[in-house]
């Protein structure tokens, strides 16, 4: 709570033309001046997009592989092949996003990547893949997927071990196949999971993943139209710009943005169903 909330006053930063001498309020003030500014250059919009897109891909993708692999470990009888494929699974989430990179890098470098390299033996040209913008949305949504899709996929698996095994003798008895149990048993006793998931992760849908995007990508400006999200141009404007006060004014517009969508998305489920809403 101190970490969430103490650094709040610093906020005010978005509003001044910040300067060390006078500190965060004795700094001038210009009103909505950076927010002008960033809606003109025509940044926040780009900005605001990929991270939105990047998110929406992440969470929609992300739960239904996180489903279906729950589903299918749940269909394994061997407790052992289980308890490995378990561990398999989840050893991607431990693995440093600096890592990644790495292995991203050695796959996919033009010069000694081991795509190029089976691109060429099997008599193809290599591919200058760190210069085409438009392949790295698939690149990056692929990494998240392998790095996340373990973890997530544990949560919905013991929400299926906590269904009333009484069910799945009914299901069975009744002759439902395997597709059966899935759609009518399965599935719909994960709705409120599901549904309780979703608006976590809506609430940090204007929230990128840094240490995924920053050493995937690193500071390649020839892909920053389709991999730069609010997060990395932050960086950069405080370690290239020194620009305290933009770079504020994007934080906040990202947590005000990001709010304002958590209350609505809870308003909405709310309406539909009291029992799924967060508050």
């Amino acid at each position: 709570m101190v970490f969430a909330y103490a650094p709040l006053p610093g906020s005010w930063i978005a509003f001044t033309n910040f300067n060390y001498h006078d500190g965060i309020f004795g700094s001038p003030f210009v009103g909505l001046r950076n927010f002008e500014f960033l809606a003109k250059s025509g940044q926040l919009w780009k900005l605001t997009r990929n991270t939105l897109l990047y998110n929406v891909a992440f969470i929609v993708l992300g739960n239904i592989v996180q489903i279906a692999v729950a589903i299918m470990l749940n269909e394994i009888r061997s407790k052992y092949f289980k308890k490995v494929s378990q561990a398999v699974m989840f050893l991607p989430y431990f693995i440093s996003v600096v890592l990644v990179g790495v292995i991203a890098f050695n796959l996919l470098n033009y010069d000694t990547g081991a795509l190029n390299a089976l691109i060429e033996r099997t008599g193809g040209d290599p591919i200058k893949i760190y210069s085409q913008a438009g392949l790295w949305p698939f690149i990056i949504v692929l990494f998240h997927l392998w790095q996340s899709t373990g973890y997530g996929s544990i949560v919905y698996f013991a929400a299926i071990l906590s269904i009333d095994s009484t069910l799945f003798e009914a299901a069975a008895i009744d002759g439902a196949s395997a597709w059966q149990r899935t759609r009518y048993v399965i599935l719909p006793s994960l709705k409120p999971t599901f549904i309780i998931l979703l608006l976590f992760s809506l609430g940090g849908i204007m929230r990128g993943n840094f240490g995924l995007f920053w050493n995937l990508v690193g500071n390649n400006a020839t892909l920053y139209d389709t991999t730069d999200i609010i997060e990395t141009s932050v960086y950069r404007m405080i370690i290239s710009q020194n620009n305290f006060t933009t770079s504020t004014a994007v934080g906040l517009y990202q947590s005000l943005f990001g709010f304002a969508l958590v209350m609505l998305c809870n308003w909405l489920v709310r309406r539909v169903n009291e029992d799924y809403a967060l508050f």
